[in-house]
């Protein structure tokens, strides 16, 4: 299935988003709905495969590519940069921007993606490399208003990690925790008898283990879904300028933006970049014209994402064809 999502699913995939591990009983009781019908109903959301939770280490360093192709080679070039098994998202963008996609980069690396893998991606005219030198908003902390901020409130046992958060901060995992996160990596929802036997710890140490990793950041849960299955169905990509004095207060604003998806502060003469995604093109409107975290811009471009070929390191599926193919 892939078309809009209805009032109490979408309002099933909102709890998610606050805690991804949270059982159907506690969903429901939130919710104000009969537990049998919760759980059906988010049993059938998960087992369609649109709706997936899934476990994410802390974000490391990486770079985000911007890319100008040939005529028509748009989604050849990002194509190939979807591929990449160390790419968390790719997306295709109206207008001469072409693509942009998200790399995981030490900087150790960076020479070698920019000299070397980069030329050679098919299709590609130009390209530019911004290092992450902040994630201000990763997908796991997006919370779209689907919930009242009171039944948020009620399903938060965790507090969000520290927006800008340096990444030496992040601590090292050991081999069971490790163990763990790769046990969730691609269903967060697993049950703790289920993640005892298949990484070995005993069935008590596994809910204290996994709470403590999300306590520290080291976990993620996170979501995902289609926006426009929730509401959201216009996607742009953001890049903003401010004096250097005021970009960690507009990371702040970008921050308290419900429509903001994700955001980093990179290098380059656009030092702030966000991913968001809005109901519509008023929307759109209003939140590049008249938002509160415009207050100490200095200059932004925006460009429409018409495609998106990977997101939270997991491949899309293809969107409809139009009338003209």
């Amino acid at each position: 299935m892939t078309g809009p999502l209805g009032a109490l699913d979408r309002r099933i995939v909102g709890a998610l988003q606050v805690d991804g591990r949270a059982a159907w009983e506690r969903i429901a009781a939130v919710l104000g709905e009969p537990e049998g019908t919760v759980a059906r109903h988010g049993a059938a959301l998960l087992g369609e495969g649109g709706v997936r939770v899934v476990g994410v280490p802390a974000p490391e360093a990486g770079a985000v590519v911007h890319l100008r192709c040939g005529p028509g080679q748009e989604r050849v070039a990002v194509l190939a940069l979807a591929r990449r098994g160390d790419t968390r998202w790719a997306h295709l963008l109206a207008g001469p921007a072409g693509g942009v996609a998200e790399i995981r980069c030490p900087p150790d690396r960076l020479a070698r993606l920019v000299g070397d893998e980069l030329p050679r991606v098919p299709g590609l005219v130009d390209a530019t490399a911004d290092t992450v030198l902040r994630h201000v908003r990763t997908e796991d902390e997006w919370r779209p208003g689907l919930l009242a901020t009171e039944e948020c409130d009620a399903l938060s046992e965790h507090l969000p990690p520290p927006g800008d958060a340096p990444f030496g901060e992040v601590k090292e995992l050991s081999p069971s925790d490790r163990m763990l996160l790769t046990a969730l990596q691609f269903d967060a929802r697993r049950g703790d008898e289920e993640l005892a036997e298949v990484t070995g710890l005993s069935r008590s140490a596994v809910p204290r283990r996994v709470d403590r990793l999300r306590r520290d950041g080291r976990l993620r849960i996170r979501v995902v879904v289609d926006p426009a299955r929730i509401g959201f169905p216009l996607r742009a990509v953001v890049r903003a300028s401010a004096v250097p004095r005021d970009v960690a207060a507009v990371a702040a604003g970008l921050r308290r933006e419900p429509w903001v998806l994700r955001a980093c502060r990179v290098t380059g003469d656009r030092p702030l970049l966000a991913e968001v995604a809005v109901p519509g093109v008023d929307a759109l409107h209003d939140l590049t014209t008249d938002a509160p975290w415009l207050d100490r811009v200095t200059a932004l471009d925006t460009a429409v994402v018409v495609g998106t070929l990977k997101d939270g390191g997991l491949f899309s599926p293809p969107a409809p064809r139009s009338s003209w193919d």
